[in-house]
């Protein structure tokens, strides 16, 4: 199957880029995030999802949506406690419509692999995107491959961030720690 996959970051990628391509899948990666701030982190993120992505012949895609950091802003704003569905259903129907329109068989993401997140509900935002754009999404639950993936990524001396990317997590990780 011809796959985009979207990537979150860099170390993210490693475990599910692997085990698609073990199947026999051709993976196209495409990094959209305009969830991640400061924008000076997305910058650090996008440069190591690059370098990843060219050290490994990952073929990619860039796609100039409608939907940036600003329209990220104005679809979360006032929805701080619904946020991650909010954010989760910009990204992925950006994807599913921007997997339809070029041809490709299905889509899915790699915050699949995270422990981090809310995955009930990104599998659920994920099969109602695909069936509203009529593109298969392909599901794995990549989190049983998450001590494998941290292991590769590390040797491969990835930069790995301390939160999802959107300044509500940054401050809740810092609450924590202080």
């Amino acid at each position: 199957m011809k796959i985009l996959l979207h990537a979150c970051c860099a170390p993210c990628l490693v475990h599910p880029l692997e085990d698609l391509r073990s199947q026999g899948h051709d993976v196209t990666a495409i990094f959209f995030n305009p969830n991640i701030h400061p924008y000076t982190e997305y910058l650090r993120r996008l440069d190591a999802f690059t370098v990843f992505t060219q050290e490994n012949q990952v073929k990619t895609v860039t796609a100039d949506f409608d939907a940036g950091m600003e329209e990220w802003f104005r679809e979360v704003s006032f929805r701080e406690a619904q946020r991650c569905r909010v954010c989760f259903h910009l990204r992925m129907d950006a994807i599913a419509a921007f997997a339809e329109a070029k041809g490709f068989d299905a889509f899915s993401t790699t915050l699949l692999y995270s422990r981090f997140q809310k995955h009930d509900l990104l599998k659920q935002i994920c099969e109602a995107v695909s069936e509203k754009h009529g593109i298969p999404f392909h599901y794995a639950d990549w989190r049983t491959g998450w001590n494998d993936g941290v292991k590769k990524y590390r040797k491969l001396g990835l930069y790995r961030q301390k939160y999802c990317g959107c300044v509500f997590s940054e401050k809740e990780r810092a609450l924590k720690i202080l």
